[in-house]
């Protein structure tokens, strides 16, 4: 989780810091350009001003007044202080003032480097009534240069014409470079350390749930996850991590219990038989009591067989690529035979068995012989807990296109607590695990077959004794006369 902490915050920063690179670089442009534009703009204003002084120039090129000649020439000198510029004051008469010998003691390569074209095309556009700022090459320097009109009775009279070096516009940006630099670095951290902060947090739930995924890999499924915490990816990865470990618990201990229960079933009918057979071996059993313990020891290992047949057929059923066999047949005549198989059992206990068939022949589509398992399984489950006398009866009825079919006995009704778990494995009602109760698991297989059809079985509310209810695709009636002839046919004689 380090490492990838790490990796995030790598690439964070790297993103972070080309954004500041480039935010930088287009902040340092953007300023300078508004600088340059600033003084430029300055410039203009004491152009501007130049103008108006010059504007008092009478015909002749000279002032009425003493006092704005030595202000023009105050304001002249300010402009060439500041700029180094070559400042020309024309009128349209052909009166000219300018600096030039200032400015040429102070740069002589820059006044060199003038051009008297560009400054006649530039007066001529001034003259015109036209406000200029170019930037232009003189030489191998760039030249920035101003140009503003004076009037005289609302007409132009003259211009105010001034050309700097580019240098001197543009420089001193150093200065905004380095605090520029310096903004971004400062940006730079306060970026990161903001990032690493939100990702710590973010990463926090991350880690939490590696810790509790590593200890569900190793057995220990107790770990649970904060679900209020964190955006809405991570409430829902806690909430599915939450619930996946809910259900593996439940898997888990449902794989103990179903250890458990084997060892415990298939320990009993072991135990007996060893004692049994240890007994007779040994003495302690008498041989005239042999013929009656190895009857028990023969009773139970057909227990014990039962068992294991069991336990390999529900794991048989449960594996995901077995798909039933379905064919059409008679569930009224599968109900007859069940009954008749086990009328030795049903006779033993004078049990009366009632036959309701509305649907008579009721034709369905299953496989026949999961099906059977089914109905034989009910069937001795309604003998097994039905009292001497008692009643069952079996019912089959179509509901649209199902069948019903019903396996009803008087006997005892199932605690209302137990109804929920009657399929669960090793379950038996009385809760006792004992020879003659059977292996707890013939509910369970019943629940499969019907799952590997798309059906399900369940307790239906009875007033009295206890109901199994299950669900069949009925045969559509076309076919239906089909399924019947060829159960005829395929049925022994007889």
């Amino acid at each position: 989780m380090n490492s990838l902490f790490a990796r995030i915050m790598a690439v964070v920063l790297s993103v972070i810091l080309a954004l500041t690179v480039a935010l930088s670089v287009l902040a340092y442009f953007s300023i300078r350009d508004q600088r340059i534009s600033s003084r430029l703009d300055y410039l203009a204003e004491e152009a501007e001003e130049i103008a108006y002084l010059a504007a008092d120039l009478d015909g002749s090129g000279f002032y009425p007044f003493q006092s704005s000649r030595q202000y023009l020439n105050h304001m002249a000198q300010k402009v060439n202080d500041e700029f180094g510029a070559y400042i020309a004051v024309v009128d349209r008469w052909g009166n000219v003032m300018t600096n030039i010998r200032t400015a040429y003691s102070e740069d002589p390569d820059f006044v060199a480097s003038l051009s008297s074209e560009e400054i006649t095309g530039a007066l001529k556009k001034v003259l015109a009534g036209e406000t200029i700022r170019v930037r232009s090459m003189t030489g191998a320097d760039a030249t920035f240069t101003v140009g503003v009109p004076f009037l005289r009775y609302g007409s132009v009279a003259g211009a105010v014409f001034i050309q700097t070096r580019a240098q001197r516009i543009q420089g001193g940006m150093e200065d905004l470079l380095g605090q520029i630099v310096l903004a971004a670095i400062a940006a730079a951290a306060l970026g990161a350390a903001a990032v690493a902060v939100i990702v710590r947090s973010i990463m926090k739930p991350l880690s939490e749930l590696t810790e509790a995924t590593r200890a569900m890999g190793e057995g220990d499924f107790s770990r649970r996850l904060d679900e209020t915490r964190g955006d809405r990816e991570l409430r829902q990865a806690a909430r599915t991590f939450n619930s996946m470990s809910g259900r593996l618990r439940d898997v888990e201990n449902s794989r103990r219990e179903f250890v458990a229960n084997v060892s415990h079933e298939l320990r009993s009918p072991i135990t007996s038989i060893r004692g049994f057979a240890e007994g007779m071996a040994e003495g302690v059993i008498p041989e005239e009591d042999h013929p009656k313990y190895l009857r028990l020891v023969a009773d139970e290992s057909n227990r014990l067989s039962r068992l294991v047949e069991d336990l390999l057929q529900l794991s048989r059923l449960e594996r995901e690529d077995v798909a039933p066999e379905k064919t059409d047949f008679d569930m009224d005549e599968m109900l007859r035979r069940a009954v008749i198989r086990r009328m030795n059992d049903l006779d033993a206990k004078k049990l009366d068995v009632e036959c309701d068939f509305r649907a008579d022949p009721c034709m369905v589509r299953a496989d026949s012989e999961r099906i059977e398992q089914v109905v034989i399984n009910l069937l001795d489950n309604a003998i097994k807990f039905t009292g001497e006398g008692g009643k069952i009866v079996l019912t089959t009825k179509a509901e649209g296109p199902e069948a019903e079919i019903t396996v009803w006995d008087d006997g005892a009704a199932i605690p209302e607590d137990d109804r929920e778990k009657v399929f669960d494995r090793f379950f038996t009602s009385d809760r006792a695990h004992t020879a003659g109760k059977g292996t707890g698991l013939g509910l369970s297989i019943c629940q499969r077959i019907l799952e590997m059809h798309g059906k399900r079985i369940w307790l239906p509310e009875t007033k009295e004794g206890t109901a199994f209810r299950f669900t069949l695709d009925l045969t559509p009636p076309g076919e239906a006369a089909a399924g019947r002839q060829r159960e005829k046919a395929s049925a022994p004689e007889g």
